[in-house]
Order: structure tokens, then sequence, then C-alpha cells
């Protein structure tokens, strides 16, 4: 051994803990610390005095403080559920058990005890607990451990896992509300006589690990969710969670992770006593896989470790895990799956939600010293819904309330500091503390059947709530958390603006039409039918489980369709980005259509996701825009009727994607010809004065050619079919107006503004009236005749800011020039201008040939 070559070298009787130090040093113990070996002798040599020569065949003996390191190093191997003593083990017992001399070497070199202490445990794999060592060391040593209900030795256990019932003991672990029966479902397999392992399968977020922390509160409790008494078979169990990252971590020798596996299970096994919870049990799967292991190679891994005990009863086990890795880790392997009874956890309601919200409201208040209002909590699940797509229920509406809670108490604390004296902390204290017992006590007589006595104690604390959460001027001591917060955070999160996700349905429903109007011109029926819809879908009376609405918008090219639609995501859905938008001339070929729904397994693409249902998936509160919907092969249409009558469509994975709260539009130009049939005229130019009447006669000619292109169940499950009208010159020059406007905002950070004198006004929509392609060919003459001119102006240097330029039609060429107010014009321009005349007298050479 090292150490006695190092004794033997320096001439001492008998081998000390200076010479396991010296021999750890060899082996680069403390190399992280930069001690090397020849450092150490001389820092030995200064101690203990210079060495004396022996003969080299002479054996060495051991002194007693060597063998005490050395029993420590056995205790600290055992602690740690070791059947085998490494280096790292010596280093821990010399720390704690070494003589005076090595404590005298350790204080000329500097070593810190707990930094080496840190280091050896991380290596060894972190199973010993930091802040005790010492007792820990000792209570091994004297074989004081703790143990199950017939006192077997349970340590490697309470090492590795964490007692969940314990945790309920202490009040550390929340309320679970409304899983009353999965928690049912989870008891009636634990009492099974083999496979008794329930396996909690469910999307991230829904409430599997909580279902587990309401078994434990069931077995603390003595009694089932029901109030009847605890079955047998669950009483004096502990329900122990295992921490399979500790469980795996520095388990790098060959045999180390198997050793603890099996420890486990044996102590497991004696104690009788122990109920053993796997989160995320999926990551046992393939972990320790040795030789040509792995999933699927048929190696060996801690899973196959866990299969006997599994199947004959001898350990009951929860494991928890999602859908999608429980398909591609657990079922793949049929011996193991078979072991597990699944037990479905769905997303919960908003009702179900609201209620999880309301049960937690106590703990939630009592950590962030504030009061949440039953509206705050109602917001919380709604906007959480609606918004936050990514995530589900009652997670998500969880984390919206806690993040208000922290926003509302940094904010009342920063109120207090601007108005010391008004609020004591201690009093407010006391009474947070008053009203957590007031709100525990109602709960239990509640449920207890005392009602009159709930009934007083609901009285008491609404009279704390009240003092509490009152104005300040009435002595209030914590900060209220309303809607108000609750708006804040959403909006933080999404990038929502505030003032969007704070305005109730009635006030948006009040304000859509006219917001509809005001930028869709010259299509009143349209407008109408589409507010309509969208009325009758948001006072209840829709069905709940179809889309909000659905519509297929018909006309011409250039009417208003497109811009129908991005006002409606602007005014319903908080923003114009809140469309799904698919070309569908993309979709014309058969096999193109799975490119909606994601590709089947085994092709290129597959767990992309699919171009409709993963955007919706992501984004649930938004609109789905088809356009040129008649372009699309057959086979999109049996697709859609899913959708519109059902509000799901299943992707190619297996998830469902619900639309219920997404509305439909479809865009099409079918109807041309019937509308030329009808007026003698072509396609969709109409007699512009006439057209307004004959609005009904044209509706129902573009119906009746639907019916040629789509078939009679796809236009019964549309809520509105609406037909869009061409646009006469009066509603080009409102048109024009907006236009304007529009390039007037992108000119305004450069303090540039414009007018237009009625001849080039004129000018504008002549050269941009055409029937057959509507407003569009409207921009395009702006661009050419107001928008070139101004950028010719500005890059010249004629045009700066402050300046209020005139553009004008000039002479029989039709120029337009670019004028100061104060130059003389072809005629008086349109609206005041007084207030931009600014510098009179500047002529802007800027000319266009018409």
């Amino acid at each position: 051994m090292l150490a006695d070559k190092e004794a033997r070298g320096m001439g001492a009787a008998e081998t000390g803990s200076e010479h396991i130090f010296l021999g750890l040093v060899a082996v680069d113990c403390f190399s992280s610390v930069g001690v090397t070996l020849q450092k150490a002798r001389n820092a030995v040599e200064l101690v203990c005095g210079t060495p004396h020569k022996r003969a080299a065949t002479e054996k060495m003996d051991w002194g007693e403080d060597a063998k005490g390191v050395y029993q420590a190093a056995l205790a600290e191997s055992q602690a740690m559920g070791h059947s085998y003593v490494r280096q790292e083990h010596i280093l821990l017992g010399l720390l704690s058990h070494g003589s005076a001399n090595w404590k005298k070497i350790s204080k000329r070199m500097r070593l810190r005890s707990e930094r080496l202490r840190e280091e050896a445990i991380l290596q060894l794999g972190g199973a010993q607990d930091l802040e005790a060592p010492k007792s820990r060391v000792m209570s091994a040593m004297a074989g004081d451990v703790k143990g199950g209900s017939k006192g077997v030795t349970t340590q490697g256990v309470d090492e590795l896992c964490r007692d969940l019932c314990q945790y309920a003991r202490e009040g550390k672990i929340d309320p679970v509300v409304g899983r009353n029966k999965e928690i049912n479902h989870v008891i009636q397999i634990l009492g099974r006589r083999q496979k008794c392992n329930p396996i909690l399968l469910g999307e991230a977020g829904v409430g599997k690990t909580a279902i587990a922390e309401g078994l434990a509160r069931v077995i603390e409790q003595g009694a089932t969710p029901q109030g009847s008494p605890l079955p047998d078979f669950l009483k004096g169990k502990r329900l122990m969670q295992l921490d399979v990252p500790l469980l795996l971590a520095g388990a790098k020798e060959r045999g180390e992770l198997e050793t603890r596996v099996t420890r486990i299970l044996s102590e497991v096994k004696e104690a009788g006593n122990i109920i053993l919870m796997i989160d995320e049990i999926h990551t046992l799967v393939g972990s320790g896989s040795v030789g040509r292991g792995g999933l699927g190679m048929g190696g060996l891994d801690i899973a196959n470790l866990f299969k006997p005990a599994l199947a004959r009863g001898e350990l009951r086990c929860i494991g928890a895990t999602t859908l999608a890795e429980h398909r591609a880790y657990i079922e793949k392997d049929k011996a193991l799956a078979r072991r597990f009874q699944p037990v479905i956890v769905d997303e919960p309601s908003e009702v179900h939600a609201l209620s999880i919200l309301l049960g937690l409201q106590a703990s939630y208040e009592q950590h962030h010293r504030c009061i949440y209002t039953e509206e705050a909590l109602r917001a919380a699940v709604v906007l959480s819904e609606r918004y936050i797509a990514d995530r589900l229920l009652p997670d998500k509406a969880i984390d919206v309330l806690d993040e208000a809670g922290s926003r509302s108490r940094i904010d009342g604390h920063l109120g207090r500091k601007q108005q010391q004296g008004q609020c004591d902390p201690e009093a407010a204290a006391g009474a947070c503390e008053e009203l957590r017992q007031v709100i525990e006590a109602k709960d239990v007589a509640a449920t207890e059947g005392h009602f009159e006595e709930a009934a007083l104690l609901r009285s008491r604390e609404l009279e704390l709530k009240t003092k509490l959460s009152g104005p300040a001027a009435e002595g209030a001591l914590l900060p209220v958390v309303d809607i108000a917060e609750i708006e804040a955070v959403v909006a933080k999160w999404t990038g929502i603006p505030v003032e969007k996700v704070t305005q109730d349905e009635a006030q948006k429903l009040l304000k859509l039409e006219v917001a509809l109007h005001a930028n869709v011109i010259g299509q009143h029926n349209a407008v109408s039918a589409v507010t309509r819809a969208m009325r009758r879908a948001h006072t209840g009376v829709r069905d709940p489980k179809r889309p909000i609405a659905s519509f297929l918008f018909c006309g011409p090219t250039g009417v208003g369709k497109t811009e129908l639609t991005k006002v409606m995501a602007d005014q319903c859905f908080g923003s114009r980005d809140s469309i799904v938008r698919l070309d569908m001339s993309e979709y014309m070929e058969r096999h193109t259509v799975s490119k909606l729904i994601g590709a089947p397994p085994g092709y290129a693409g597959f767990g992309d996701g699919g171009k409709l249902t993963e955007p919706v998936r992501r984004r649930p509160f938004s609109i789905v825009l088809l356009d040129e919907i008649e372009k699309a092969h057959p086979d999109v249409f049996n697709i859609l009727l899913q959708v519109l009558e059902d509000g799901q469509l299943t992707d190619s994975q297996g998830k469902t994607v619900s639309f219920k709260n997404t509305v439909i539009v479809m865009t099409s130009n079918v109807g041309s010809n019937a509308i030329a049939k009808g007026t003698g005229s072509i396609g969709f130019q109409l007699d512009v004065d006439a057209d307004r009447k004959d609005y009904k006669r044209i509706s129902n000619l573009v119906k009746e050619e639907l019916k040629v292109y789509f078939r009679p169940e796809m236009l019964n499950r549309v809520d509105e079919i609406v037909v869009f009208e061409p646009l006469n010159m009066s509603d080009l020059d409102k048109v024009a107006d907006i236009l304007l406007d529009e390039t007037s905002a992108r000119l305004a950070p450069r303090g540039v503004s414009f007018r237009l004198t009625p001849a080039l006004r004129r000018e504008v929509l002549r050269h941009g009236h055409d029937p057959a392609y509507g407003a569009r060919p409207l921009r395009r003459s702006i661009a050419l005749l107001v928008e070139d001119p101004l950028a010719d102006a500005i890059l010249r240097g004629r045009l700066a800011e402050g300046d209020a330029a005139v553009l004008d039609m000039e002479g029989e060429g039709g120029r337009v020039v670019v004028r100061a107010p104060g130059e003389a014009t072809s005629e008086a321009c349109e609206g005041p201008i007084s207030d931009v005349v600014a510098y009179p007298g500047i002529v802007v050479e800027a000319t266009v040939e018409v």
C-alpha cells in the first residue's frame, strides 16, 4: 500500500494518518487544490521530523489513528450504500478522523476540509448530506439507522428518496383539488394482489405529480377523498419519491448503479411499508445499459431490475410520464409496459381549473402576502387559456397567478418604502396567519358537514380580507391582486398589447362593426353578416364544440376580403398577426393533403407537425385563413368537414388539436361566371350605380355556382357565405384616404406632411380605377403620383423637418409638382392648411410625367 511505502520511507514506527495523506496525494486525490507529492512530503517532515532508514523488508503496522481513518472510510461507504471502499471514502475518513499530526499538516498547507469533502462526495455520486456529514458517519458506525415497519434498514431509500407523507405531515404539499377520480383509481390499482403499479399518463403541466402528492395527503389524513376510512393496505405506508438524477449521479464504475438499485429494491421488500413513486419513469429505460445495451438493443438497464419485483407484487410503484414518452420508451418494452396499469390524467376544463386555483388561493396569499380577488382567479384561467397556447391548464394559470402575486408583493413593498409608517409588518403577518387558520378551519368544517360553523368562519374570512385589502386610509395591510395585475402578466408573457387583453368580449363586439366599417370600404352587407355571426358566437348561442364562426368570402379581387380578415384578427384576437394563412393553391395534388396534418410515419418530415394543425395547436386563439379554397384538392374538404362540424382535428402523431377558439375564413373567386350571365357584364364588372340594389340577386347567383364546386355537406357547415361587392368611385375615394393616411404616417418620423389638390386627387383616382382589379391599382397609383415625387424631393434636400408640402397637377402634360403651401396651385387644396404653412416660397422641382 502507498501509505505503508511512505511510512517506511520516512522511517516511521507505524503507519499513521499522515502517511495515508501522502498515499492519497500519490494517487492525485489532492491535485484539485494544487498539492504535489513533494510539497506534501516537505510538510510532513516539518511536522513529524526527518525520516530514518529502515529495512526494506520490514513489515509496517498500522497505528490507532490510521485504523480509525479506515473504519471511518468503511462507515462512509456503508452510509452511501456502497459495497466497496475507494480512495474518496478514505479521504472522507481522513477528514473526519485524522490525527493531531494530520490536522497540523492540513493547517500548514491551508487545506479546506469542506471543499475536499464536497469534491470527494461529488466523485462518489453525491449520496451523502453535505450539511451534516459527521453525524451521518457516526450514526452509521453506531448502527443507528432508520428502519421500516419491521425494524429493517432503509437507509438507501432514505438517501435517494423524499418522503411525501412527511412533507404532507409538515404542510409542505399544496392541497389537491378536483382529482378525486384519479386518486381513487390509483388506490384501486395499489390494492391489487399482483401488478399493483399505476402509471400516471398526461401532458406536461396537467397535474400528474400533484396526484401522487394528493395520495400522500390521503395516507396522512387516514381517509379517502370521499371521507371513507383508509383501506388497510395503505395504513402506515410511506410514499417515497425516487430521485432518479441522484440515483444515476456518479455511478461511473461498472456495477455501482445496479448495486444502488438492488439495495433499494431489497430495502423496500424487507420494509413492507414503502410505496415507491418514480416521476419521469421513462428515464429508467436504457439507463445504465452495458455491452450492446441501449433502447431496443437488449442490453441490461436498471428498468430490467425492477421487472421481477413489479410482477410479483413485492414492489408497489407509482410511475408518471407523458403520453409521448410512454409511447417512445415504455410501450416498446412490452414486458415492462404490462406491469403497469395506465391512469390517464386529462387537462382540466376551465371550471375545474378555477376550482383548483380556489384551493391553492390561501397558500399563494400566505406566500406573497397579498389578497387575490375571485375575479383575478377567473381571469388567470380564462386569459391563460386564450393567449398562452403552448402550455396546459392548470399549470399555466397557476404560474400567471404566482407571478402576479410576486409583482404585487414587489410593488407593495416599494409603496411601503415610500409611505413609511402606514403599514405594520407584524400586524400584517399576524392577520395573514389568522386568515390562513380560518380558511383551513372553514374547509374542515365544510368537509365534516358542520355548515353553520363553516358559515361563521366564512364571515370571519371576509372580515379579515377586508381588513387586509381595504383602502390605505382604512388601515390596509396587504396589496390586492385584481384583474389588472393578471392582464399585465399575460400581456408581458405573450407580447400582446395590454389594452387588447383588457377589453372584455362585450366591448369588443360593440366596437367590432364600427372598426370593420372604418377599415373595409363599400362592403356594408359583408360587414353586417360577419358581425352578426361573431355576436351570435360570443353570446353562448353557438355550439361550444364548433369553431367560433366559419365564413366563405366570395367576390372579385381587391375588394377587401383579406383586409376584413386582418381587421377581424386585430379586433377579436388582439393582433393582425393572429392569422394562420394557407394558400390552397399549394394543395391542388392529392399527396399534398397530408401536409395539413403532418407526414405519416416513415415519410420525410414526420414529427414536424402539420401546416394546419401545428400553428393552431401553438396558437389556438386565432383566425385560420384558407385562401382560394376552390383550388384545393377535394380531399382537403374531407378534412375541413371534421374541423367545421366537431371543432377538432387529429394530426399524424395522434395529437388532437382543438379549433373551438378559431374563426375559419375561406376565400374564393367562384361566382364570376354566374354574375356575368346575370348582368351581361364580364366577370364582376357590374353597373356600379345599380350594384347595391342587385346585391341579393348577385348573392343568389354566386351561391348557385358555389354548389358546382363544393358539396352540399361542405356549404351547410359554413356559418355565413359572404358575397363582396365591386367598388365604385365613391368607395375608391374613401380607400384613397386610408392609403394616403398610411403614407402620411410613414413620413411622420421625418416631420414632413403633405396635401393633395383636387386636380391631383382626381388624377390619382382615375389612374387607379380598374373595376376588374378592385382597389389594388389605387395603391400603385398613389405610389407613382404621390410617393415617388415626395421621395425625390426628400433625397434632393428640398424638404426638411417641419415642411408641409402641397402636391399639384400642372399643365397639359400632367406633371406632378411638389410645392410649398404658399405657392399658387391649379385649384385650392382640400382642407385647411394654414397650420402647416411654415416655409413659404420653397418650391421643390420634383416632377413626374403621367
